[in-house]
């Protein structure tokens, strides 16, 4: 609702006309707020209107960053009311997780300005159904809000509409028409065309119409920009179509839910999923070994779609057992292969590869050792993951852990196996790891060992931390140079880079070395590797 001066009165005005109640806004629509509040009044619609606004979101050089501690939530929601002149909240939302600050602690603020009235109810947007689960065991959940629209189905395949269902709340859908860039696209789908012509409306009311058929909880929120697309929306609502039409739509659009056409039998479909590192490829080649036909996205190209339709053709041809072995991190992804498999009749298995993301990251880097022979600069890494399908840079990495929705037969799975993490037993000799800063402190147990002296100093990379005293084995510094921030390498400490490339050149053998340090991420490092840790 980012409009200028009287055009903005003007479609706020035409809306309330029209039998429009809720208007929603954001914090972070700089004077949004204040602009609502007016032209609620100036048309007469204060006392009917229901206001949604949402906090928890800054805007740093025009960036979108959220940020969910609680005391930003609660000075967020006070600078709405003083914004709203003293028009009541209806519902206040947080504009979407921070994966900075723990999600608990954003729900326990939002329950807070329940409980002090700041607000009469409180809701979350940009949720997966697992936060959403959480936020509804931790706080007075009354709404949702989240993107569905004929572009964009991962509310309704990722199970956030069904539970939005169960909980008798809520599904406001925001972009329902696709966004500003997307919306005159609507003219080009000819299912919707053909079915606007026949109801003498437009394509957008037909899409509209659609999404509120979806379910009695759906709501749609289209952002208009003038009069007379706030007076096309509030006709959308009241549009009612048919079975047939419904059904016709959905051959198209998708939305409906997908039933088995037979009962599940014969050959199976599984899903190898886990995060990046985990270990997918490795148990889809014993899948293929056992007569399995894979379908991999690295080996094919393309989007996890394109696998999905690819796996429709292979089970419409008649194939046996077929194994995916992809990043399914989200129920979204993962509902087309269960949909397709239930179409044909054929039993689905998901194996989840629960590898932490320490031993993903562990894994990762041996296999860009594998590639490089050393470790890559940031400038090699960034170039090699955008090509190479399987590299990846560590924040895409622990992007994707933040992304995971653990699998669950309400799925719709046939059975849900979770193998866990148990790492080969390797070979070498041990070695020690020592800190830079635990050098003058250290003592050696094994002399002779092979000894790595570890460090990251991104303004001084040419210091010398200094060698352990008495040692008489060989001994090797290397040093992390690269800046602060989200790294940008696999050199960084605790990232295992530098331990794992220096064990490869020496013959050592992590799991029988030991770190030595004397901070939190050094331990942290010791884990990852499986060594013994001396703090000292």
């Amino acid at each position: 609702m980012r409009l200028p001066g009287d055009r903005a009165f003007e479609t706020i005005a035409a809306a309330a006309e029209a039998g429009i109640t809720v208007f929603d806004t954001a914090r972070a629509y700089e004077g949004n707020e204040s602009l609502l509040a007016t032209a609620l009044r100036r048309c007469g619609a204060e006392t009917t209107a229901r206001i949604v606004t949402k906090g928890g979101m800054t805007r740093p050089d025009g960036a979108w960053v959220p940020d969910g501690r609680a005391k930003s939530i609660v000075a967020d929601c006070e600078s709405s009311l003083e914004a709203l002149g003293g028009l009541p909240i209806d519902l206040y939302l947080l504009h979407a997780p921070d994966p900075r600050t723990t999600w608990r602690t954003s729900l326990r603020a939002l329950t807070r300005l329940v409980d002090e009235s700041l607000v009469k109810r409180v809701g979350v947007c940009n949720v997966n159904r697992t936060q959403l689960d959480e936020a509804l065991d931790h706080a007075p959940i009354a709404a949702v809000q989240v993107a569905l629209s004929v572009f964009d189905d991962r509310a309704l395949r990722g199970g956030v509409l069904e539970r939005c269902e169960d909980a008798g709340i809520a599904l406001m859908a925001h972009s329902p028409l696709g966004g500003v860039r997307r919306a005159a696209s609507l003219r080009r789908r000819e299912a919707l065309t053909e079915l606007a012509s026949a109801r003498d409306s437009t394509p957008a009311e037909i899409a509209l119409a659609w999404l509120l058929a979806l379910s009695p909880s759906v709501v749609a929120i289209p952002g208009a920009r003038h009069r007379d697309t706030a007076r096309s929306s509030a006709r959308a609502a009241s549009l009612q179509l048919g079975t047939d039409e419904l059904s016709a739509l959905a051959a198209v659009l998708g939305g409906a839910r997908a039933e088995p056409s037979a009962p599940a039998s014969g050959d199976e479909v599984v899903v190898v999923m886990g995060i990046p590192g985990a270990g997918k490829s490795r148990v889809a080649d014993d899948f293929v070994a056992r007569g399995y036909a894979r379908l991999n996205r690295d080996e094919r190209g393309g989007s996890l779609r394109d696998i999905a339709n690819a796996l429709d053709d292979e089970l419409r041809a008649g194939a046996g057992p077929v194994v995916l072995d992809n990043t399914y991190l989200t129920r979204a992804a993962r509902n087309h292969v269960i949909e397709i498999g239930r179409r044909h009749g054929r039993p689905a298995r998901c194996v989840w590869l629960d590898t932490p993301l320490a031993q993903a990251q562990v894994n990762m880097v041996e296999r860009l050792l594998d590639r490089f022979g050393s470790l890559p600069s940031p400038e090699e890494l960034k170039a090699v993951a955008r090509r190479e399908p399987g590299l990846h840079t560590p924040t895409t990495q622990m992007r994707t852990v933040r992304e995971l929705e653990p699998p669950s037969e309400d799925e719709g799975w046939d059975s849900v196996e979770r193998v866990p993490f148990v790492r080969e037993e390797g070979s070498g000799v041990p070695g020690v790891f020592v800190a830079a800063a635990a050098v003058e402190r250290y003592t050696p147990d094994d002399p002779a060992a092979p000894h790595l002296i570890f460090d990251w100093r991104p303004d001084d990379a040419d210091a010398d931390p200094g060698r352990p005293p008495a040692v008489t084995g060989s001994v090797e510094v290397a040093v992390c140079p690269h800046g602060g921030g989200p790294p940008v390498c696999w050199c960084r400490p605790p990232l295992p880079g530098l331990p794992l490339a220096f064990a490869r050149t020496h013959g050592v053998d992590p799991a029988r070395s030991t770190v030595v340090g004397c901070r939190p991420a050094h331990r942290t490092l010791a884990e990852a590797l499986g060594s013994r840790y001396v703090d000292v």
